[in-house]
């Protein structure tokens, strides 16, 4: 699984699937926000079906999802009050 590092709390990657689950636990992302809409294609899981396993592992997940060419402000929004509302609550733990 490769990640990319935009800052010291937000990392991102292309999509993930139910086996990469450990190696994000390991390495201590949390939570995971999906941001790809279920249905984009067909080889790839399902929100649920990643956070069906995520839970398993004690791994918040939040489903965000974004079409790719129509983001809009409400996006932008909604994504970045789940980031800092994510790490208001991992500041006060």
């Amino acid at each position: 699984m490769k990640t990319n590092r935009l800052t010291e709390s937000l990392s991102v990657s292309p999509q993930i699937t139910v086996p990469d689950m450990q190696t994000i636990k390991e390495q201590g992302f949390r939570p995971i926000i999906c941001n790809r809409p279920d249905g984009e294609g067909s080889d790839q899981p399902t929100f649920w079906e990643i956070a069906k396993a995520a839970k398993e592992l004690d791994i918040e997940t939040v489903y965000l999802p974004i079409v790719s060419g129509r983001v809009s402000d409400d996006d932008a929004v909604g994504f970045g009050n789940c980031v800092c509302n994510r790490r208001n609550t991992q500041k006060r733990r």
